[in-house]
């Protein structure tokens, strides 16, 4: 990074930092344990990984539309959970083409232009936007390692 640090850096910091942990735990997940979830009406592991990955390739899709879309037409629909690594490998391009969305916003589209959300409660700030998906991936990779507590499987030091 730069001696002096832009919004658009920060926020990049943040997701790739995030995403960085959310990989080192998804990756310990052993495969007879994908399925795993602790209740019936909760996400096995497998479909929480793909929810934050597919909850980034939406988020992106609010991000250049201004507003919510439609979930059928996500490109996750109809693939088969296999594993972890062709989940991640699957969502790849999309995290590119998210991160350079991100890289290309200048600090004056992070904060006048908006997402509006209202069939949801909420309009936000492209900044603020950005930065609640990076929490909703947090979220669920603290869930995700409680998932791994549960199942008595090891879990990897995410705080270096």
């Amino acid at each position: 990074m730069s001696e002096k640090v832009n919004s658009a850096e920060l926020l990049m910091l943040n997701c790739e930092e995030i995403r960085r942990r959310s990989t080192k735990a998804w990756r310990v997940l052993p495969n007879d344990r994908l399925h795993w979830k602790p209740d019936a009406e909760a996400m096995s592991c497998i479909e929480m990984i793909r929810h934050v990955l597919e909850g980034e390739w939406f988020y992106m899709q609010m991000l250049r539309s201004g507003g919510s879309v439609e979930s059928e037409t996500s490109p996750f629909n109809l693939r088969p959970y296999t594993n972890v690594e062709n989940e991640i490998t699957f969502a790849e391009p999309y995290r590119k083409e998210f991160l350079a969305l991100v890289r290309s916003s200048t600090p004056e589209e992070l904060s006048a232009k908006k997402v509006d959300r209202t069939d949801k409660g909420y309009v936000r700030t492209f900044g603020d936007f950005i930065l609640r998906m990076a929490y909703h991936e947090s979220v669920h990779t603290g869930q995700f390692l409680s998932y791994l507590r549960m199942m008595d499987a090891p879990r990897p030091s995410i705080w270096d």
